[in-house]
């Protein structure tokens, strides 16, 4: 057994009381009032007891839930590397094309530096990770090869999925079906989709393979959806049904969704109740433009993760590997500034994205009173501990020192990885 001496699980308020916390075979198993124990009997501060039982003094700092990266690309990142100056030409297809041309000038490996961007991720207090891997007739499965890789080596540590991803479009180019399928045969969990109306130009063909794939293979899907207005809408609507049409609830997810921030509220509403009612988790990096409408979704109980996107890569200089304060940008691109609404995009960075990797949906329970994706008793011991006022200010202020625990277990401290630097 395991026990973490005073914390302070979620405070809302700088005087929140303390608490002691349990952990049995990786989950919360009791949460009790501080103790306070006569100095000759104390147990050591932090230690082992002569029972046997591990214990973790918290000092008093907060315990926040694991976070997770949700919309990821491992393979693509620069971060540490030599700085390159932005060269696309800011259209999608620019964009897509100027990593094509780049990617194998880096100065690491793909799985060094998918290692290396998983580092990061961990050490800001992820446990999750959710990547897509390019798939294409350039990179073939060599791309998706490199993150498995990665994350294979961190399966101790880290849960995760890997989407592979038709970047480059299905329809544009000749043997991506086959690629993806030789990705889902090798181990990718879902299969990717982009924009199948404004950039494949043949959503039937395109939603046709998608869809295909994952029935043939037993994989869910996540599709990255840049369509705007109403070319969004009907692309949503092509995707609501063709899951409900498949018995894929809870095995798709649609990625940005800028559909949901580009048209009339009422249709917003409307294309919200069709996704809901088949089941289409969403996710969400944050954007300057394109901030998804939290009330509606949380009020239909779907299930909404945050991700990163890319980190520093071909496609954007913006990006560090830091869950928090990519929670941070949640909520600063929402306009939020009420408490609850910055604990909400806490919420959504953590057991939102645990809930889109599972196909599960928000049951309504508070977070603190959550036992398979919160931090009540029975929920996996993932958590972070840093040193702040409340959970606003601890998002506020995105304090560096932190503990991250998976299962119960430390695995990374002050920024970096316990036990020495084996994802560096």
């Amino acid at each position: 057994m395991i026990v973490v001496k005073n914390v302070r699980l979620f405070p809302r308020t700088p005087d929140a009381p303390a608490v002691d916390v349990e952990i049995t075979e990786g989950r919360f198993s009791r949460l009790s009032p501080a103790e306070d124990a006569a100095p000759d009997s104390a147990p050591p501060a932090t230690g082992t007891t002569s029972t046997g039982t591990e214990v973790i003094d918290g000092a008093g700092r907060i315990l926040l839930p694991g976070l997770g990266d949700v919309h990821a690309h491992l393979d693509s990142n620069r971060m540490g590397q030599t700085f390159r100056p932005h060269t696309a030409d800011g259209t999608l297809h620019g964009y897509i094309m100027n990593d094509r041309e780049n990617w194998r000038q880096g100065e690491r490996s793909v799985a060094d530096q998918a290692a290396y961007a998983i580092a990061k991720i961990i050490a800001s207090g992820g446990t999750r990770i959710r990547s897509h891997a390019q798939v294409d007739s350039d990179c073939g499965l060599e791309r998706f090869h490199g993150v498995r890789t990665a994350l294979e080596a961190q399966a101790d540590v880290l849960d995760f999925q890997i989407v592979a991803f038709p970047q480059a479009g299905i329809m544009h180019e000749q043997g991506v079906e086959e690629l993806l399928d030789a990705a889902l045969s090798e181990g990718a969990n879902l299969v990717g989709g982009l924009d199948p109306l404004l950039y494949d130009r043949d959503p039937v063909s395109h939603l046709e393979v998608v869809f295909g794939l994952a029935e043939k293979h037993g994989k869910g899907i996540d599709i990255h959806l840049h369509e705007a207005g109403t070319a969004g809408l009907f692309t949503l609507e092509e995707i609501a049904a063709r899951t409900r049409a498949a018995g894929m609830t809870g095995q798709v997810t649609v990625s940005h969704a800028f559909a949901l921030n580009t048209n009339p509220e009422p249709e917003v509403a409307r294309i919200l109740d069709v996704l809901a009612e088949a089941g289409v988790a969403l996710t969400t990096v944050a954007p300057a433009k394109g901030a998804l409408p939290q009330r509606l979704i949380r009020e239909r109980r779907m299930a909404l993760g945050l991700g990163e996107d890319g980190q520093r890569d071909y496609w954007s200089p913006y990006g560090d590997g830091d869950l928090l304060r990519r929670t941070w940008q949640l909520a600063f691109t929402n306009g939020f500034r009420a408490d609850a609404d910055i604990e909400g995009c806490l919420d959504i960075a953590s057991r939102g994205g645990a809930q889109v990797m599972a196909g599960a949906r928000p049951d309504g329970s508070a977070l603190v009173d959550d036992s398979r994706f919160g931090l009540a008793v029975g929920a996996p011991a993932d958590f972070v501990l840093v040193d702040a006022d409340t959970v606003t200010s601890a998002i506020m202020d995105c304090p560096l020192d932190r503990d991250v625990f998976k299962s119960g277990r430390l695995i990374a401290s002050g920024g970096e990885l316990a036990g020495g630097p084996r994802l560096n």
